[in-house]
């Protein structure tokens, strides 16, 4: 077996990109563990890979093509790229800013009356440019970003242009800001950014509206319902609703049912502390849900218990999601393990002192690999082009390190990859057939740079709010 610094060289690197955007350019990963997600192919446990162009060729033994660039995969777990359903990336720079805020008031105050305020264009390209590179390094190819800080038009362009400039796969989901001075653009511009960006729903970033669940935080201008659900379908794209939390969330779900502004193409974010009722008329309705794991048990978000066992039981698998970094890991093995912790512990201590109550069944490892990845796919309305490693999907995947040091020796692939795994271990990562990650290292990106700007951008919103009392100015 070749170790990884030659199979992942710079040599291999440079094949590959010789020919980068040729939609005949061919790469074979060989002799890989492959975890699929695609129930028909499962998992193989010595197998090839082809990527042609943008696409995945075929999958199976001992594949075979001259003309390809062979890597020699051996060694390694091939799985699909995680999907980010749900992040607030312009808030990178701020991370971990507020570690242990107590609930959800802590954090609007604190961010979004606060900081966000002070956000110009530069700064919504860096914070969603970091966050995007992050998810990269991470493992996710896949990132939802949910932009509820577009104060203007050029805001907007920023944010889009930053998920461009990464490579990564993006949904742009818009959103006007809570607080403070804004041009009033949003949802108007939403036109534009149709046209200007998202000629097309086959691209690599594509165009979501985004919305609240009630008009308890920022007022009716920002609150899901039927004017809203109009201007997304005029424009064709899908809606993402965030805080849909607790009793008046749940009044609200009935509400849009009646109302018929529920779908396939609606994400239900969170969806912590909704009725029964609720949940069936989501599941009714064929609704996405996007869980949020760290956010609801670390902040607090009304039960703080993420949804996963009512979401189950109505029949709907979920998406998962980061959410804001300003107080939690950004990773995706953190929110499968946590969703993996917290579901095995309820469904072990509901079995005890509850009689005549039934405890769900423990979820596994292959649940939470698929919350993350097919699953999460779905719930933003792309299903058909990744999640999985099938062929005729985009080649969005990852290359996992089996035998390094806290991974070896490789026993149950699904196992190694939610609670082995972690970024040090992701060698490569392509994203719509491109290098985006290699030989362990995010390409294209000058870190000493990127530092400069995270760090002056940071600055600028601490000067900014000193007035305000924030912990970050104190």
């Amino acid at each position: 077996m070749n170790h990884p610094s030659d199979t992942f060289s710079t040599a291999v690197l440079e094949q590959i990109r010789r020919r980068s955007g040729d939609p005949e350019r061919r790469i074979l990963f060989r002799g890989a563990t492959i975890v699929t997600m695609d129930p028909s192919l499962d998992v193989l446990e010595h197998g090839d890979l082809l990527v042609e162009g943008t696409t995945i060729a075929a999958v199976g033994p001992d594949l075979s093509r001259d003309d390809a660039v062979a890597v020699d995969a051996s060694g390694t777990i091939l799985a699909p790229g995680f999907v980010d359903t749900h992040r607030h990336a312009w808030q990178a720079q701020l991370r971990r800013v507020m570690p242990d805020v107590d609930d959800l008031a802590g954090y609007v105050n604190a961010t979004l009356a606060g900081y966000a305020t002070a956000y110009r264009p530069q700064d919504m390209y860096t914070g969603t440019r970091l966050a995007a590179l992050t998810a990269i390094d991470g493992g996710i190819t896949t990132l939802l970003d949910f932009s509820h800080n577009s104060r203007s038009g050029e805001h907007s362009d920023a944010a889009i242009e930053a998920l461009a400039d990464t490579g990564i796969r993006g949904v742009h989901a818009s959103m006007g800001p809570h607080f403070g001075v804004w041009d009033r653009q949003w949802p108007g511009d939403l036109t534009r950014l149709r046209q200007q960006y998202f000629p097309s729903d086959d691209q690599l970033l594509t165009l979501r509206l985004a919305a609240l669940a009630t008009d308890e935080i920022a007022g009716p201008a920002l609150a899901y319902g039927p004017e809203l659900r109009c201007a997304a379908a005029e424009l064709g794209i899908g809606v993402a609703v965030d805080a849909v939390i607790g009793a008046t969330s749940s009044q609200a779900v009935l509400r849009w049912a009646r109302e018929g502004v529920l779908g396939p193409d609606v994400t239900l974010i969170h969806s912590t502390g909704l009725t029964s009722e609720a949940w069936r008329a989501m599941a009714d309705t064929g609704s996405t849900v996007a869980l949020a794991p760290t956010s609801d048990s670390q902040i607090g978000l009304d039960t703080a218990i993420p949804a996963i066992d009512e979401s189950l039981a109505a029949g709907i698998r979920p998406g998962l999601s980061v959410d804001v970094e300003v107080a939690l890991a950004g990773d995706m093995f953190t929110q499968m393990r946590t969703l993996h912790t917290i579901q095995r512990m309820r469904a072990v201590n509901g079995s005890y002192g509850g009689e005549g109550k039934e405890a769900p069944a423990r979820i596994g490892t292959r649940d939470v690999l698929d919350f993350a990845t097919l699953q999460g796919a779905h719930t933003i309305g792309l299903g058909r082009t990744t999640g999985s490693l099938t062929p005729g999907k985009k080649a969005d995947l990852l290359v996992i390190q089996a035998e390094d040091v806290n991974n070896m020796p490789l026993n149950d692939p699904i196992g190694t990859v939610v609670l082995g795994t972690d970024a040090r271990n992701i060698s490569a990562v392509l994203i719509d057939g491109e290098p985006r990650k290699w030989g362990g290292l995010v390409l294209d990106t000058d870190i000493a740079d990127l530092r400069e700007q995270v760090r002056a951008s940071r600055d600028h919103i601490v000067r900014a709010t000193a007035n305000s009392g924030s912990s970050l100015a104190r």
